[in-house]
């Protein structure tokens, strides 16, 4: 399965130019992988969360999460697709959606979803540069009362965003890295 996921990504979400392009972290790269032709492709999102429930998650001793939650809109389609490979084996682990800013009306969250329903929450993200997106999802699930146990992203650019993280006491488990992908920059 990883196989597949890789050559996915690499024929879909893979993008190289000679003009670079600008990413969320306001770096430009000649390298982009837009993850969303995966999260957002019904038969990949379910590859992908087949793999990180069935592999992925038991080699990284996350088997036993209660929820899943990361910035929208990155995070979502991952979380939601995660939550239900997990109703397939009857269990409830429950998907958080993290706001980048709070609503200024209604009960004003950053985090929605079961958040009274669990106590710790694995960070989801789809790729990490800086770490700037998943840093601030951890924030806000921390403020919510939540442990924040470890960190899974589709992609590790390999430009700090990991040690940023681990920095805030929290293990990264990417699916893959840069480097895997050749020669890239």
């Amino acid at each position: 399965m990883r196989e597949e996921l890789f050559r996915l990504i690499k024929d879909h979400a893979y993008r190289f130019r000679e003009e670079p392009f600008t990413l969320a972290s306001g770096r430009k790269s000649r390298h982009y992988f837009n993850c969303k032709e995966i999260t957002l492709h019904p038969e990949r999102l379910e590859l992908l969360c087949k793999y990180i429930v069935g592999q992925h998650l038991p080699e990284s001793g996350l088997s036993n999460s209660e929820a899943f939650g990361g910035l929208t809109m990155g995070a979502d389609p991952i979380c939601f697709g995660i939550s239900l490979e997990f109703r397939k084996q009857s269990k409830n682990v429950y998907p958080l959606i993290v706001r980048k800013q709070a609503k200024d009306h209604g009960t004003k969250n950053l985090v929605e979803g079961g958040v009274n329903a669990v106590k710790s929450c694995v960070v989801v993200d789809d790729v990490i540069t800086t770490g700037g997106s998943t840093l601030q999802a951890i924030k806000s699930l921390r403020d919510a009362g939540l442990e924040v146990k470890a960190c899974v992203c589709i992609l590790d650019r390999e430009e700090g965003g990991k040690a940023a993280i681990e920095a805030e006491g929290i293990q990264v488990f990417p699916l893959f890295k840069k480097s895997e992908f050749g020669s890239l920059e």
